[in-house]
């Protein structure tokens, strides 16, 4: 077998690869021993990546017995999976003496590392610089997959990437250099898929600057995804804090079979819990359903847990993640997970007893789970595909599928593509053209450059496949489709986990359609959004009826992962005196101000922004896309604050009353007046506001801009933390009705500041153009600390001060 390992330089200058073996120098730096499986020249890095961080791994294994036994004696019960991991990492250590209330105790935690995207990277990693820290104190790590934009194919996209984002891509190297980040360079591959293969292992606890952090779970992490500010103060050395998740249980029986996948299961959890349903809880599947599932799979569950609102999920320790940890050169964690492994599952009373110890039980048997197909324009809209025909019919969907995209973090395993070309295979073999367009998009360039070898690419070739490069792409609107400017109503299919309008390809008539990878390629050959593969057939270029026979593939490739050039670059050993440059000119990137500290007084006279109306996820308050290129430029990107959100008045977007004018304007030039004018604002909105990706633009636009109030029915977690981290103030209607008491002109004071006190409601009166006003209550759920952030003025604020001090 090939080493798993890369070609790059070392960005280190103390160490010459052409004089040193890597080896030594690793061993030098971390006292480790490692086995080479290849002396090749090409093996510049480690037997495996995940050596970097053994000690930490060691020492969670270490301590992970008798912390369990502490908290089993402390909450007098048996123990999930989940509570033996969170108990594991407690910041307070071995002093396990407080029984946390499950969706009430707010705690803090000690994750074992950090990872960021490149498009979050920018604004965590500029945040991190002002913090006062000469390096990272957690293992920390940069993947650059977010801005590169899926058009021609994967060279030439690549190439264009390499070029337009260069000043980011060596801003983002040059920090990794200096606070000791490792660095994976554009082209390397989706940081979840890399995360997984390199640095995901049983037990742990991690956290990213990506909502789909929660990928890692297929590995039995916890693995949550964050906002920027989070991730900084973890890698200044400070405690995470996070509301003490409730838990979910997913019991899964029978075993996956036929058309059916992993991604299958979780679209009926999707279409069970709904796109808010597990907000706030931890999901934790188990069962012999779960033990017969690959690792990779697992990860696909876990991955989409994102689309229910989920904390994040995760799976016991078995066989499957012992063959994985193997097949990507970490046999020596393996090993160490096998030592622990009563300690990696949940207690056999809880599995026993579900019912007792978790918030909530699903069962779902594999057996009889159907394959599904959840959307359009919601994750959590689930389809059965023998309903599929019926439910086009119903709703006028589209029924000419337009293309099928696979790949994505979601689903960009080894397993998912071999699978998938079992398909495409047929089709070949059977003169079956596809009647749609369709891309495939690996995962990382090890799978890239496996699938390669073992002949999968040329399969795909062979029906005219388009292969994309090693990133995000399409997945997060990075795909220059042509014809999207002419917004038609149209329907793709795709493996990826978000569907939301506009998501993909900037067209708001854009109907996708969410799917397991063999489906999609089935349904891109058909080109019918009815087409059931389970039953129906398909006529070849010859007039035959040809029926697809049910998808195979490999668990892992029978002849192991090889690859030349993974993309990984280490940072420099002493980064003291690496220069970090932001010209004061680009468009690009922007050195963060501080945000000011409250005054001290009540918020009076606030505007009414937005009143927005129904879906409102981070997607429509700071798009992707195109607005990707401004992630480290505050005041470029806030440009874009707000502009999908619907107005409730109007039902259109992107138009607001500008009460100083009395005329109707765009979100972010209405807002800029304010602030001009030293005026301050407030948003309202409805359920599970701030729904979907990390992001923390979508707390800090409004920040910048002069917003200081978001009033809504719900948040979704991660967007409700951001706000708080940035000194806004994120409030929840005591009564949802009161939602319809907001009027276009309406003005605001907040009351209750000058007291603001963990659980105890704010007063908000409502000021209206006729001169009459009335009062309504506003929750939240601030506890001591965040009510500092908030007077700070940021989080950060007091992050700096007390370096500085």
């Amino acid at each position: 077998m090939e080493a798993h390992g890369h070609a790059y330089n070392q960005k280190s200058e103390s160490f010459d690869s052409t004089t040193h073996s890597p080896l030594d120098f690793f061993s030098s730096v971390l006292n480790l021993t490692c086995v080479c499986f290849n002396s090749s020249p090409n093996f510049v890095y480690l037997q495996n990546l995940m050596a970097f961080d053994l000690d930490v791994i060691k020492a969670v294994y270490d301590r992970m017995p008798a912390r369990v036994e502490k908290a089993r004696k402390l909450l007098g019960k048996p123990l999930t999976l989940t509570e033996k991991i969170l108990y594991n990492h407690l910041w307070s250590g071995d002093d396990l003496s407080e029984k946390f209330d499950r969706g009430g105790s707010y705690v803090d935690f000690a994750p074992d590392r950090v990872a960021m995207q490149d498009a979050t990277a920018q604004m965590a990693l500029l945040q991190f610089m002002q913090a006062g820290r000469p390096k990272v104190a957690v293992p920390s790590t940069v993947h650059c997959d977010h801005l590169i934009m899926a058009k021609t194919g994967a060279d030439e996209d690549l190439e264009f990437a390499n070029e337009e984002s260069k000043e980011v891509y060596e801003f983002l190297a040059s920090v990794s250099d200096k606070y000791g980040l490792g660095f994976w360079k554009p082209g390397a591959g989706i940081i979840h898929q890399v995360v997984l293969e390199n640095y995901a292992f049983p037990g742990g606890m991690m956290i990213g600057t990506d909502s789909h952090t929660v990928n890692a779970g297929g590995l039995g992490m916890v693995a949550i995804g964050v906002g920027g500010a989070d991730a900084c103060d973890v890698m200044a050395g400070l405690p995470w804090e996070l509301k003490f998740p409730k838990l979910i249980g997913v019991k899964l029986t029978g075993k996956l079979s036929g058309w059916t996948a992993p991604k299958d299961v979780i679209l009926k959890v999707a279409g069970v819990l709904t796109a808010k349903g597990g907000t706030g809880a931890i999901v934790e599947y188990f069962g012999e359903g779960a033990y017969a599932m690959s690792c990779t799979g697992k990860g696909t569950i876990c991955n989409m847990g994102a689309e229910i609102g989920a904390t994040t999920s995760n799976f016991p320790y078995d066989e499957s993640m012992d063959r994985y940890l193997r097949a990507t050169e970490r046999s020596e964690i393996a090993d160490l997970a096998n030592q622990v492994k009563e300690h990696l599952c949940s207690d056999p009373e809880v599995y026993a007893n579900p019912e007792k110890y978790y918030d909530e039980v699903i069962e779902i048997n594999l057996s009889e789970l159907e394959p599904h197909l959840n959307g359009p324009f919601t994750p959590d809209l689930a389809t059965p595909i023998s309903k599929m025909k019926e439910m086009a019919a119903a709703n006028d969907w589209p029924l000419k599928i337009e293309v099928g995209l696979i790949g994505s973090c979601t689903n960009s395993s080894y397993e998912d593509i071999s699978r998938a070309a079992s398909i495409a295979q047929q089709a070949a073999d059977n003169n079956l053209r596809p009647k749609s367009e369709y891309t495939i998009t690996p995962g990382s360039e090890l799978v890239r450059y496996t699938i390669e070898k073992d002949g999968y690419l040329d399969v795909f070739d062979k029906i005219g496949a388009k292969v994309f490069a090693n990133a995000c792409g399409p997945c997060i609107g990075m795909w220059a489709r042509v014809g999207a400017e002419k917004k038609e109503r149209n329907t793709i299919v795709h493996s990826f986990n978000r569907n939301f309008a506009k998501r993909a390809d900037g067209n708001p008539n854009t109907m996708a359609f969410v799917g397991s990878p063999e489906l999609v390629t089935a349904m891109a050959i058909a080109g019918d959004l009815g087409f059931n593969p389970l039953t129906d057939t398909l006529t070849n270029e010859n007039g035959e009826q040809v029926k697809l026979e049910a998808p195979s593939g490999h668990e892992l490739p029978p002849n192991g992962f090889h690859v030349e050039d993974a993309g990984y670059e280490a940072p420099k050993e002493d980064g003291t005196n690496v220069q970090v440059k932001v010209s004061p000119d680009s468009k690009r990137l922007q050195i963060l101000e501080p945000f000011a500290a409250w005054n001290g007084e009540n918020l009076k006279g606030l505007k009414l922004l937005i009143k927005a109306q129904g879906k409102c996820t981070t997607d429509h308050i700071s798009m992707a896309g195109p607005w990707l290129k401004f992630r480290g430029h505050l005041d470029n990107i806030s440009n874009n604050m707000l502009i999908g959100a619907i107005n409730a008045f109007s039902g259109k977007a992107d138009t607001v009353l500008n009460q100083m004018t009395g005329e109707y304007d765009s979100v972010p030039k209405v807002q800029r007046m304010y602030k001009a004018a030293g005026e301050y604002s407030m948003v309202v909105g409805e359920e599970n506001y701030g729904e979907g990706s990390s992001r923390e633009h979508a707390a800090m636009e409004p920040r910048h801009l002069g917003v200081r109030a978001v009033l809504v029915k719900s948040f979704a977690r991660i967007h409700e933390t951001n706000l708080k981290k940035q000194g806004m103030l994120g409030l929840t209607f005591a009564d949802k009705s009161d939602y319809d008491k907001i009027q276009e002109h309406d003005t605001f004071d907040i009351l209750g500041l000058t007291d603001f006190t963990p659980g105890k409601a704010l007063s908000i009166v409502l000021n209206h153009k006729d001169g009459s006003s009335e009062t309504i209550m506003a929750n939240h759920t601030f506890n001591e600390q965040q009510i500092e952030w908030f007077k700070a003025g940021a989080a950060l604020n007091i992050i700096r001060a007390n370096a500085a001090g």
